[in-house]
């Protein structure tokens, strides 16, 4: 069974960084494509960065340059730094998954392809 697990988040001021992880179990998790999704209040949830099996990343233009995701396929986890963080930016961060294309996910952050979600992990910034 496909389990994702995020920790990391937190309160923060303006300004402020925080790294968020996601352990992956239950899978091959090298061959799945991976992505952080983020929910604010009231709002629709968003992609935000996706990530290829082989670490090439697609970034929201919302967060380029302030957000970098990583993957360690040996310990089969996923990360987002965040930096420059800003009240904007509060909201329940995801990580979820999908293989629907051998590893790669064509640049697509529909939250409908990814089949496997974790149960988030909050982040607010406050000013």
């Amino acid at each position: 069974q496909v389990q994702l697990v995020e920790s990391g988040g937190g309160s923060v001021q303006t300004g402020g960084s925080l790294r968020l992880s996601c352990a992956a179990s239950g899978y091959i998790y090298s061959r799945y494509c991976m992505g952080w999704f983020r929910q604010a209040p009231g709002k629709e949830r968003e992609g935000l960065a996706i990530m290829n099996k082989d670490g090439t990343t697609v970034y929201a233009d919302s967060v380029k340059g302030q957000f970098t995701a990583s993957r360690d396929n040996a310990k089969n986890t996923l990360y987002l730094q965040m930096n420059s963080l800003k009240p904007e930016d509060t909201g329940m961060y995801y990580c979820a998954a999908h293989s629907k294309w051998g590893g790669y996910c064509n640049d697509s952050p529909l939250t409908s392809l990814f089949d496997y979600w974790g149960q988030g992990t909050q982040v607010i910034v406050s000013s």
